[in-house]
C-alpha cells in the first residue's frame, strides 16, 4: 500500500506448498492466490491503519506470470476498483522490478540503468523517467534466475535451489572450475550454454567419482555462481560505456543474491558508478513494487477499463 510515493506496508503470503514438487505447481498457485487474496489485502489495510474510503486508485499485476494467479488478482482487483468507484491501474511485472528502485529515500537520479534479474528475465533497461523504461539487452534464451535454479537441480539441491547456491558459494572456492562464458554480441545475455557446460562437467566428473557433487560441492557451488554473476556485470559493464551512464541499478529476485549484490558494489567502485540495491524485502515478487508503479501511472493518469485482461506473457 503507497500514499504520496511512501509505502505503507508491503504484507505478502508465502507458498511454501511448491517445495516438495520441486517448482511451482500453477493450479496450486492458482487455489493459494485464491484463499489468501482477501486476508491479505485485510491485513494490509490494518497494518497501514488505511479504511477502504481512502483507497484512491486499485494496482494490479497485468502481466506476465502463471495465468491463474494472474487472473486472479485481476478479478478481485477489478471487484475491488468498481465497488469502491476508484480508478484501475494495470501493472507490468517487470516495470514493477525496476521501479522498486524508487522505495526508499536514496533514489537513483535519471536517466539510471536496471539489471532486472529474475526466474523469468534478464534485462538491462535504460530508465529515463518512471515511465520511460527502454529495454537495451534481455537473455535469448535462459533467464539467470533459471540458470541458478537448473543448476542447483544438477547439483542434486531442492527446490529452490538459486538461495541455495548463494548459500554454499560462501564456503567455496569461486576459481576452482571453470565454466563456459557465452560469446553473444551487443548487450543480450545467453545462458542455456553455461548450463550445458555445468551437466556436461558432471557428468564426466561423476563418471569418474561418484561422490564427486557432495565432495565439493561448496566450491561447485562458488564456481556457478561465479559464472553467471561475471556473464551478467560483463554486459552491464559495456552498457554503462555505451551509454554514459553511471547511476546503475539492480532489481529482481536474483537481485537478492549476496554474490551478486557484492560484485556489483565492487565493480561500482572500480568503474566509478553509483550503484543503488534494493532492499531485500522489494527484490523478490512483492506488492510494494506494484504500489509504487501504479502511484507513478495514477500520476500520469494512466489508468485503464474493467475490459483489461490478464496476459501470461507480454511485452512491456
Amino acid at each position: 500500500m503507497c500514499r504520496d510515493g511512501h509505502i505503507l506496508t508491503n504484507f505478502i503470503a508465502s507458498q511454501s506448498v511448491h517445495e516438495q514438487y520441486g517448482g511451482v505447481v500453477p493450479e496450486l498457485a492458482s487455489r493459494a492466490h485464491m484463499q489468501n487474496i482477501v486476508p491479505v489485502v485485510d491485513t494490509a489495510l490494518k497494518q497501514a491503519k488505511v479504511s477502504l474510503s481512502e483507497i484512491s486508485a486499485v494496482a494490479f499485476t497485468q502481466a506476465p506470470g502463471l495465468i491463474g494467479a494472474l487472473l486472479v488478482g485481476a478479478q478481485f482487483a477489478k471487484s475491488l476498483s468498481l465497488a469502491l468507484n476508484v480508478p484501475l491501474i494495470a501493472v507490468h511485472h517487470m516495470q514493477a522490478h525496476v521501479l522498486a528502485n524508487l522505495i526508499p529515500d536514496n533514489k537513483p537520479d535519471f536517466p539510471f540503468l536496471c539489471l532486472t534479474v529474475s526466474g523469468g528475465h534478464t534485462q538491462i533497461v535504460l530508465c529515463e523517467s518512471p515511465l520511460q523504461l527502454t529495454i537495451i539487452g534481455q537473455t535469448i534464451d535462459d533467464a539467470a534466475g533459471e540458470a541458478f535454479d537448473k543448476s542447483a537441480k544438477l547439483l542434486g539441491l531442492p527446490y529452490p535451489g538459486g538461495p541455495l547456491i548463494d548459500k554454499y558459494a560462501q564456503l567455496g572456492n569461486p576459481k576452482r572450475f571453470v565454466f563456459a562464458e557465452p560469446q553473444i554480441p551487443g548487450l543480450d545475455f545467453s545462458f542455456s550454454g553455461v548450463k550445458t557446460s555445468i551437466l556436461y562437467f558432471l557428468q564426466a566428473e561423476t563418471k569418474k567419482n561418484p561422490h564427486f557433487i557432495e565432495e565439493n560441492l561448496a566450491d561447485l557451488c562458488a564456481s556457478v555462481q561465479e559464472r553467471i554473476i561475471s556473464i551478467l556485470l560483463s554486459k552491464l559493464k559495456k552498457a554503462a560505456v555505451q551509454t554514459g551512464i553511471k547511476n546503475i541499478c539492480i532489481a529482481g529476485g536474483v537481485s537478492a543474491n549476496s554474490g551478486l549484490r557484492r560484485a556489483l558494489q565492487e565493480t561500482g567502485l572500480q568503474q566509478g558508478w553509483q550503484v543503488f540495491i534494493p532492499a531485500f524485502e522489494y527484490c523478490t515478487d512483492n506488492a510494494a513494487m506494484i504500489a509504487i508503479t501504479g502511484y507513478y501511472k495514477l500520476l500520469a493518469k494512466q489508468t485503464t477499463s474493467l475490459a483489461v485482461g490478464a496476459s501470461a506473457k507480454s511485452d512491456w
